[in-house]
């Protein structure tokens, strides 16, 4: 195994709602209602027979929350953070800002750089300085490999087209019935890693091959 160490950063929200949507399709009329995600293969995917040195995930409030929740914990033995809806925007509030946080930190305290994992296809924000696009850059640019995982039916085209640049990008599309069950009917696939790429951090950090994100005006 690689001493590699992959630091995964799970926006849970982001990869459901369009989990929903891909079911519909592979599944059959009715499936966006009972599809679940498989957290334990997801996680596996992610990690690519690394060692993880971090994993974080956040996540909304949702009607059965809590079992939700306490399985995923279960499963992967990440403790997520967990955020409440917006009344009138309707919109989670704070995820994105959560696990930015943490890869900011992790791109200070963590020496050498090693692998961020990004579950997610929200690329919003970049224009800004802002968004997981803008410290994604960061991270590479202070050394880090980068691995974006992300749907491909819904990911930004920007982020995705810089991830395959940058570093690796995987559809989830290629592992749907691995990371993925029908409550009452299809149980998951074990998962298959054979064709996983994986990202490898550079020794010597050194610059994008964009322009750096511009910062917001104070």
């Amino acid at each position: 195994m690689s001493s590699t160490k992959a630091y995964v950063f799970w926006d849970n929200s982001n990869i459901f709602l369009s989990a929903r949507q891909m079911a519909g399709e592979k599944d059959g009329f009715g499936a966006e209602r009972a599809v679940r995600l498989q957290f334990e293969n997801l996680f596996k995917l992610a990690a690519a027979g690394r060692d993880v040195g971090k994993a974080w995930c956040a996540g909304s409030i949702t009607r059965d929350f809590q079992s939700v929740w306490e399985r995923f914990s279960a499963r992967t033995g990440i403790l997520p953070e967990i955020f409440e809806t917006g009344r009138i925007s309707g919109k989670e509030q704070g995820v994105d800002q959560c696990l930015q946080v943490w890869m900011l930190r992790c791109l200070a305290d963590v020496r050498p750089p090693q692998v961020a994992v990004l579950l997610t296809g929200d690329g919003r924000g970049y224009e800004d300085g802002a968004g997981f696009h803008a410290d994604l850059e960061r991270m590479h640019k202070a050394g880090w490999g980068i691995e974006v995982l992300s749907w491909d039916s819904a990911c930004n085209a920007r982020l995705k087209a810089w991830a395959r640049e940058a570093g690796v990008y995987v559809p989830l599309e290629n592992y749907y019935e691995s990371i993925t069950f029908i409550e009452g009917a299809r149980v998951s696939k074990p998962v298959n890693l054979k064709h996983r790429p994986r990202a490898t951090p550079r020794t010597e950090p050194g610059p994008v091959s964009h322009d750096p994100p511009t910062l917001p005006a104070i």
